[in-house]
């Protein structure tokens, strides 16, 4: 469970929000807080008052992955392998452990091949493969995809959601303009102006609004 309580941060305003297990989509106009949510739940920011717990702990204690909206600005590395363990080689793993996990994390996501690539050849839906395999290569407890989907084509969206769905995450928090995704998460809830307005079907029927041409 991720939990917040009395936490307020950068117009994000939450006086209580537990989020269960399980995929969630975050979805708000632009300027809901979003983004803002998802950097709290991993720790990249610290509440300016209250608290956020991910199982009971502070974010900056569990292991989280991140992945942007243009997967290829976050990139590292020049190498795919060098790229996927980034995050063991900071924590400071053995070399050992560490090629473990890359063979595992890409075997899973079917980027074998790729890992011996310079990451300037990859196309832009092998990017945000590998971009995924860095979050998850230590199996975090928490996951935040922060409008990952917006420089996805159908095709490579369709063959990512069942990788972020299989990947053994307990939290996945997707933020998205996307109504397919909000259908298919197993929790959704809406921002507006900072704070949660709508969970479940309530938030889905937003989409109708925002649609409508909604300021």
């Amino acid at each position: 469970m991720i939990e917040c309580r009395e936490l307020t941060t950068r117009g994000l305003d939450c006086p209580a929000l537990s989020i269960p297990e399980g995929l969630t989509a975050v979805i708000g106009l632009n300027g809901a807080g979003k983004t803002t949510l998802l950097e709290l739940a991993v720790g990249l920011r610290l509440p300016e008052s209250g608290t956020i717990l991910v199982d009971g702990r502070p974010p900056r204690e569990v292991d989280a992955g991140w992945v942007a909206a243009f997967p290829e600005r976050s990139l590292l590395f020049s190498r795919v392998r060098d790229e996927v363990a980034s995050a063991c080689r900071f924590a400071g793993m053995d070399c050992g452990s560490v090629e473990a996990r890359i063979r595992a994390v890409a075997q899973e996501l079917g980027i074998g091949s790729l890992l011996d690539r310079s990451t300037l050849t990859l196309s832009g839906g092998e990017k945000a493969i590998v971009a995924l395999a860095a979050a998850l290569v230590r199996r975090p407890a928490v996951l935040a995809l922060d409008e990952f989907d917006a420089s996805l084509d159908p095709e490579t969206f369709a063959s990512l959601l069942p990788l972020v769905r299989g990947a053994g995450v307990r939290h996945v928090l997707w933020s998205t303009h996307n109504p397919a995704i909000a259908e298919l998460a197993d929790h959704v809830l809406a921002l507006d102006r900072g704070r949660v307005t709508a969970t479940g079907a309530g938030a889905l029927a937003l989409f109708d609004e925002w649609a409508g041409g909604r300021d």
